[in-house]
């Protein structure tokens, strides 16, 4: 099959007529015919069956729509990454991070920077860890920024701070305000549990394991920041990353160091073979300097 015999075979497939492909294709309907025709005779068997007036895949194309896919998906990839190449300006960064640091560290490193830099763009996209790399192939970001990532092939990781989780907590349930506490504390307090697959859920996880502990949980969310919603409205208590913490403080809730510390890193992770652009590199350095300015929560 050529390329041409595969994003005609997909688009058909997946839209279900010759028309909606050529329209997904923005080419015409009998160009779309032609180009079936000829990839079915190279083949030798049909592709589809026309019954009751709709295209029905025969069982040839399914098996082969399996395969076909997974090279259609390599050359969305190829496309992508000339796109951005493309596009790309020695006036931009873009930056892929965890939702965490969008409270406090990042806006705070973009107000600094653009200060000297007022004509950079600088494009801010959150994603997950197992969205990194593709996004780093595909030159979609420049750099991202994530808690203690995984090893990942042909990317290159820098240590950017240490940093640690913290007990978020509402001030009328701990009116002493501690500055240290140990999860044992809270096991019979209700914890907002954070639905967390991760490295940090992972922390957590194994030293609730290790301790034996066992919280009281009635109510779990997905982000860090609705469980520090939910502390401020005197729900309960929960265990979150200090950037997360430190960003939505508030008169209604403190944060306390867990001892023994569960730390973990936050690491900048870039290419192997490829260099950043001086402006990255500048930012970068700059979210460097600022997270070891920050001080450290301690008792």
């Amino acid at each position: 099959m050529r390329l041409r015999h595969i994003e005609v075979f997909h688009a058909i497939y997946t839209t279900g007529s010759v028309t909606n492909a050529a329209e997904f294709l923005h080419v015409s309907q009998p160009s779309v015919s032609k180009v079936l025709a000829h990839c079915e005779q190279q083949l030798g068997f049909t592709l589809f069956e026309r019954v009751k007036g709709r295209l029905v895949a025969t069982e040839e194309a399914t098996l082969l729509f399996a395969e076909v896919d997974k090279m259609y998906q390599q050359l969305r990839s190829v496309r992508h990454c000339a796109l951005n190449l493309k596009n790309k300006s020695s006036g931009k960064i873009t930056i892929g991070l965890t939702p965490a640091l969008g409270f406090d560290l990042i806006p705070k490193a973009v107000a600094h920077y653009q200060k000297c830099n007022p004509n950079i763009n600088i494009n801010l996209q959150t994603m997950h860890h197992d969205e990194v790399r593709q996004a780093l192939i595909e030159h979609k970001i420049d750099f991202a920024l994530m808690f203690s990532p995984p090893p990942l092939h042909g990317v290159t990781q820098q240590l950017v701070c240490r940093s640690q989780l913290v007990m978020m907590y509402p001030r009328e349930q701990l009116p002493e305000s501690p500055s240290q506490v140990s999860l044992a504390q809270f096991e019979q307090h209700e914890v907002i549990g954070i639905d967390d697959s991760g490295p940090l859920g992972d922390l957590l996880w194994h030293r609730l394991m290790e301790a034996d502990l066992n919280f009281k949980t009635n109510i779990t969310v997905k982000t860090y920041f609705i469980a520090a919603r939910l502390v401020a409205q005197n729900i309960g208590i929960c265990v979150i990353d200090e950037f997360s913490a430190r960003g939505n403080l508030n008169d209604k809730v403190a944060i306390a160091a867990i001892e023994p510390a569960l730390n973990f890193n936050l690491t900048a992770l870039q290419l192997d073979d490829k260099k950043l652009s001086q402006i990255a590199d500048d930012f970068l350095q700059l979210v460097i300097e600022l997270s070891n300015d920050n001080p450290q929560i301690s008792a």
